[in-house]
């Protein structure tokens, strides 16, 4: 008879995991809603920083480089190709120059070559995170 009841601690042990499965939901709740909190000012700032994140052209993966017109690295005796660009553009002035502003100190030539330099960058490239930040929807 005594192995047909349930014995105490089995019954105490579902119910203690009934508990904490409800105090691990309403903590995941509290987590959940902090985060959402601290994430919005975060997007904030973050989409300021994006503007205001700089890409060297060439980068350092192509020092002493030039530039052709279809934004390929190339060497200095390439007919056509320009020079380093001689400072860092930020990505407010990159994103302008994707919607047809000249970037700051170029020609309008120029300014298409490093801006087709600029979309072909990659990972791990110098300027890669500033580029891909700038193709993000805010």
């Amino acid at each position: 008879m005594k192995e047909d009841l349930p014995s105490e601690p089995s019954v105490n042990t579902d119910q203690k995991n009934g508990i904490v499965t409800r105090r691990r939901a309403l903590m995941m709740g509290a987590i959940t809603a902090s985060a959402v909190v601290s994430i919005k000012p975060a997007l904030a700032q973050t989409a300021g920083s994006v503007l205001n994140c700089e890409i060297p052209v060439p980068g350092n993966h192509a020092a002493g480089g030039y530039i052709a017109a279809d934004g390929r690295v190339v060497t200095a005796d390439t007919p056509g190709a320009f020079p380093a660009a001689g400072r860092n553009f930020t990505g407010e002035e990159v994103l302008q120059a994707m919607n047809g502003r000249t970037l700051p100190g170029t020609s309008y030539d120029q300014s298409q070559a490093y801006v087709n330099y600029i979309r072909r960058l990659q990972a791990g490239q110098s300027g890669f995170t500033c580029y891909a930040s700038l193709q993000m929807p805010r």
